[in-house]
């Protein structure tokens, strides 16, 4: 989880830009080159509430690695109805769950907010920049990190169903 957290998970590179990355996605925001945030509107591409919204996603990351850590050492167990759950097995699932959830949330903020200025959020598209009319091409696609973060998040949540074949508990 950690690794995948430091990766890119989307990059774009415009055509009329040297370089390869113009935009890279992070799970705490979109970083631009400065012939971006020059001549766009940064709201076209910044996640919502940009004053907040990374500090929210870095405090996110230090609940859930505090949560794994947690779900070492916490051994209690209660019940609901019938079944009895374990505050580990519930801990690891709910970061899991909640990372999936993040890295969906990522996409579909980036599909509509891409949908929002004409562009295509993965693959090749045309946009015409506001200010000189001219047609852009750009080509945007997902990257290694965004994969790792979605099987990070998918592997969490297995181990919280499986753990209990890991982890026992002695009887008293």
């Amino acid at each position: 989880m950690l690794y995948s957290w430091f990766q890119p998970w989307w990059s774009a590179d415009i055509a009329i830009i040297k370089g390869d990355s113009d935009m890279v996605l992070h799970p705490w925001g979109v970083e631009a080159a400065a012939m971006v945030r020059a001549n766009m509107d940064e709201s076209a591409f910044q996640m919502p509430f940009p004053q907040v919204f990374a500090g929210f996603m870095w405090v996110y990351l230090v609940v859930c690695v505090l949560a794994l850590a947690a779900s070492l050492f916490v051994k209690q167990r209660f019940r609901l109805g019938p079944i009895t759950l374990s505050l580990p097995m519930i801990l690891i699932l709910l970061v899991g769950l909640s990372y999936m959830l993040a890295v969906g949330l990522a996409f579909g903020i980036g599909e509509v907010k891409a949908g929002a200025v004409g562009t295509n959020f993965i693959g090749k598209s045309t946009f015409t920049e506001p200010t000189s009319g001219a047609k852009i091409k750009m080509t945007s696609d997902l990257l290694i990190g965004y994969w790792l973060a979605l099987s990070a998040g998918g592997v969490l949540t297995v181990l919280g169903l499986v753990r209990f074949l890991f982890v026992r508990s002695p009887k008293a």
